[in-house]
């Protein structure tokens, strides 16, 4: 069995640039790279929600500030699955803090959708 992990930022995360639009962009790509790589390693699937098989998604709003401590979430979608959607403030707790933002970033607010699947 394998957890399957999606991640995808909105695209007002994207629309204020550093000091050039080209610069910006491989700035915040790096930094998305680096939440990827933490949401993955920090994702877990609840024991009760493997033996019972059960799969979902959902999609939650985080605030970070410039430090990587996230200072807010909110779900989006929730995945219909108790178990799952109990997940979800753990794994809030267990990513922060994030990687801290690129220069001259305070704040930014992402969707982040989440995916609990087996094969």
């Amino acid at each position: 069995m394998r957890i399957i992990v999606s991640f995808l930022l909105a695209a007002a995360m994207a629309a204020s640039v550093l000091s050039s639009p080209s610069r910006a962009a491989d700035t915040m790509d790096a930094w998305k790279t680096q939440v990827v790589k933490a949401v993955a390693k920090k994702q877990r699937y609840p024991r009760s929600a493997l033996a019972r098989e059960v799969e979902g998604k959902a999609k939650i709003r985080l605030t970070v500030l410039s430090d990587g401590t996230i200072s807010g979430h909110e779900i989006v979608e929730p995945t219909g699955q108790n178990v799952l959607d109990k997940e979800i403030p753990r794994l809030v707790k267990r990513l922060s803090p994030l990687p801290s933002l690129p220069a001259g970033r305070d704040e930014v607010s992402f969707v982040l959708p989440l995916d609990w699947s087996l094969n």
